[in-house]
């Protein structure tokens, strides 16, 4: 009998077209996600404009889908370990999808508000999951290349909201852009068919031969047996009480750092995707302007993450992400001084570089920390408790804003979190991480099966 370690055999395997579809049907759920997410502050100054709703009731408009996503993504991320990632991921994407074309039907500030509080569910629920997913399929050697890969999805809607909001709203209002995106929903029976479910899972539930035909696909050198025994680490096992394992094996400080990096990342995220258009418009440039501000800062975000991801795999991620943070405080206190307009360019794409783009790292990390079964409650978890700050940042700027403060000390205010996070970052052990921890563990695993088969020879 042959006992399969599922996880080495995940973590050994060279990149082939198993990984190219689960890389692609990521992507594709974060690219329709990042379009959800970012289309609201493309439309704000048109929906503030049409509903006749100030800068302080626009950033409570706004922040309902960031309360949907915090709920969205504990819950959502915690269930998936218990039902499974892909019928997860296929429930976010119907909330999402649907709840957010529904939104363009609304035609005052708390019917908007409620469509994109049920929309927050699926967008922050489908986040730590497809995370998550990636994370435990993709090769250790480039793990996280692929899914900061994978994430820089999330950019390319953010440019495609820009994009389209542009001509949209100009011809057929903003409600266009929300019906837009009813669309992903057509690709549900795709998702269920295509998307593979995750291995402690179908272990859990004795689903053995799916587990090895997905086996099989993750390394083609892999051939089935009948009397082959599937397993992962005692660690990486599902179990009925995920969350605990958050803060077993030395890891409950680190947990909370990571909370505390995510709230002060999601803050910076969130008052830029949501606020940037605004305050370029009240810094004098055009509508047309300002919507080019927010496609160069998606195109920072996409270059960021996958040179952070490629960084992170060649260093050490923990100091990469900290580095990022670091460049997030200088290049957002600058974007509040004038300066000339290619230069202005430059800024705005570090600082989407340095704000979504090391969302994306700190969420390959936090993947990466925690045991293979309890990567989607661990990573949910992170954003659940991130998303306070996404939810308190297009309040608190907006605030700002009406006040009718300096541009400059605008900025400054959001500049302020990076300092915190980057120290959050420094301030995790990463030696507790499950990386760490089965590395260690290695050696003494290896002296245990040559002491077996020496006592077997005897």
């Amino acid at each position: 009998m042959r006992q399969i370690d599922l996880h080495k055999l995940a973590d050994d395997a060279r990149f082939n077209r198993f990984h190219g579809l689960v890389l692609f049907w990521c992507a594709l759920i974060i690219v329709f996600d990042g379009y959800d997410l970012s289309v609201v502050g493309i439309a704000l100054p048109s929906i503030m404009k049409k509903m006749g709703v100030d800068a302080t009731n626009a950033g409570f408009m706004v922040s309902s889908a960031l309360f949907g996503m915090m709920f969205g993504a504990i819950f959502m991320g915690t269930i998936a370990d218990r039902i499974g990632r892909r019928w997860a991921i296929a429930i976010c994407v119907g909330l999402f999808s649907v709840f957010t074309a529904c939104a363009g039907l609304a035609e005052d500030a708390i019917a908007f508000s409620a469509m994109r509080f049920l929309a927050g569910l699926g967008i922050g629920g489908v986040m730590p999951n497809v995370v998550a997913q990636m994370t435990e399929y993709s090769p250790k050697k480039i793990r996280a290349t692929l899914v900061t890969l994978m994430f820089s999805g999330y950019a390319v809607g953010g440019m495609i909201a820009a994009i389209l909001g542009k001509g949209l709203i100009e011809s057929y209002g903003w409600q266009s852009v929300f019906f837009a995106a009813g669309l992903p929903v057509l690709l549900i029976p795709f998702i269920l068919k295509s998307v593979p479910e995750s291995m402690p899972f179908l272990l859990a539930q004795g689903r053995t031969e799916e587990l090895k035909k997905i086996a099989s696909r993750l390394d083609p050198s892999y051939t089935p047996q009948a009397t082959d025994r599937l397993a992962v680490p005692a660690k990486d096992r599902a179990d009925s009480a995920p969350i605990k394992h958050l803060f077993f094996d030395g890891r409950g400080f680190s947990t909370v750092m990571f909370w505390i990096a995510f709230f002060m990342c999601l803050f910076m995220v969130f008052a830029l995707s949501s606020w940037l258009t605004k305050l370029m418009a009240s810094a004098g440039y055009s509508l047309g302007s300002a919507l080019t501000f927010v496609l160069v800062l998606n195109a920072g975000a996409m270059v960021g993450a996958i040179a952070g991801g490629w960084l992170a795999d060649r260093f050490h991620i923990k100091y990469v992400l900290a580095g990022m943070y670091a460049l997030a405080a200088v290049s957002l206190t600058l974007l509040g001084y004038k300066m000339p307009t290619p230069v202005l360019f430059i800024l705005i794409g570090l600082a989407g570089a340095s704000t979504i783009g090391t969302q994306i790292v700190a969420n390959a990390y936090t993947g990466q920390y925690y045991p293979m079964a309890v990567r989607a409650t661990g990573l949910g978890w992170a954003l659940g408790v991130g998303r306070s700050g996404a939810i308190l940042a297009p309040i608190v700027i907006g605030v700002l804003v009406g006040m009718n403060l300096p541009l400059h000390q605008n900025f400054i205010a959001i500049a302020i979190p990076a300092v915190i996070g980057m120290v959050a970052v420094l301030l995790i052990q990463h030696d507790r991480s499950a990386s760490v921890l089965k590395a260690e563990a290695a050696p003494a695993l290896g002296k245990v099966a040559a002491g077996v088969s020496g006592t077997a020879g005897s």
